[in-house]
């Protein structure tokens, strides 16, 4: 089996922000994951993606607001976009 596409959305909120989310099931998980999923969530800011929800081989789940990476527990994909779309709309700069 081959990584299925599940989600790929970009969705402009002003002229200047924009977020996009991506999301592949896989036939097996990522080195340091649990699961089946590979995902990247950004909200991007005046061409600086100011937030990231994302899973990158060998780092595990994880966010970045700005410059700060923090661990994320992964349990779903609807509580993913869920936890993803709370930070946006409390994100200030």
């Amino acid at each position: 089996m081959k990584a299925e596409l599940l989600l790929r959305r970009r969705v402009p909120i002003t002229e200047v922000t924009f977020i996009e989310l991506i999301a592949w099931r896989l036939p097996t998980p990522l080195k340091c994951s649990t699961h089946h999923f590979k995902y990247r969530f950004a909200y991007v800011v005046n061409d600086v993606c100011v937030l990231r929800y994302d899973n990158e081989r060998g780092k595990g789940d994880h966010r970045h607001v700005g410059d700060i990476e923090k661990p994320y527990r992964f349990s779903d994909l609807a509580t993913l976009i869920a936890d993803f779309t709370k930070d946006v709309e409390g994100y200030e700069p």
